[in-house]
């Protein structure tokens, strides 16, 4: 197996996996998104809401606010020694005291807990008129987006890479000659026997030319033996932590079931 790191940033990234199957693709990709933990509210205690929305539907808006958190300082409610009745080691409490008017922030939620807090600031929850409050009291814990969608770690996707080749010796005819200038940028009469094209964007492009082009003057191959992922985090966890979470928890999954095997011979 062989991993590279295309791109990569804090919210994004995409790397490319050799020698593997679409079914442990696929696998990969669901661990990501279901099985990684992260930090959300779970419940939320009004003492006060003036808005105009319901407490349902404010709440539902708090828990769906992606947190910040260190992922070595929680455990998941049912793996903590407190046997999930709640304490520093699996539960945050986040409180918020606000009057209108004026538009209510993720931001205005406070915690004494310095590595939680709401990944982007603006997130808005409700908006507050003259004379009105907002005050609540909540928990966030740990959990998977098994469980819930507002635990989803990441937008993942992944595809097999696609690679276009070009005749130029056959695009003759006009029709077909501009087509392919336009959408590879290239004049034709300065390019050699044949293009390769690696550019997923620009391989989708010409791939629109094949209908007015002579028969395999265009030609397209996928390698099913690459898996090129693009990793979206949703959640207080950067791209890179949710791919190693991933991965610990495939190891984890395997281990267990090779022990599974080992019972039955």
């Amino acid at each position: 197996m062989k991993i590279q790191i295309l791109t990569k940033d804090d919210k994004e990234m995409s790397f490319s996996v050799e020698d593997i199957t679409s079914p442990f693709a696929n696998e990969l990709r669901r661990v990501m998104m279901q099985e990684v933990r992260t930090m959300a509210v779970e419940w939320v205690d009004f003492r006060k809401n003036d808005s105009a929305l319901p407490d349902e539907l404010v709440a539902n808006r708090i828990g769906q606010i992606p947190l910040t958190f260190d992922k070595k300082a929680y455990n998941l409610p049912e793996e903590c020694e407190c046997g999930g009745k709640g304490c520093v080691n699996c539960q945050v409490e986040l409180v918020l005291k606000k009057k209108g008017p004026g538009v209510v922030y993720a931001s205005d939620m406070k915690t004494k807990a310095k590595d939680v807090q709401p990944v982007f600031d603006k997130i808005p929850i409700v908006e507050l008129f003259e004379n009105q409050e907002l005050q609540f009291e909540a928990i966030a814990q740990l959990g998977t987006g098994k469980k819930h969608v507002k635990w989803q770690a990441a937008i993942v996707g992944y595809r097999n890479p696609q690679t276009v080749t070009i005749d130029t010796k056959k695009v003759e005819e006009e029709a077909c000659r501009k087509a392919v200038e336009k959408y590879t940028r290239k004049s034709l009469k300065d390019a050699k026997d044949k293009i390769v094209i690696t550019d997923p964007q620009t391989a989708n492009l010409v791939m629109q030319a094949v209908d007015i082009c002579p028969p395999d003057s265009i030609k397209s191959e996928f390698n099913e033996n690459v898996f090129v992922f693009n990793v979206e985090s949703v959640s207080g966890l950067e791209p890179e932590q949710i791919v190693e979470s991933a991965g610990e928890i495939l190891e984890k999954k395997m281990s267990i079931f090779e022990k599974s095997l080992g019972k039955l011979k």
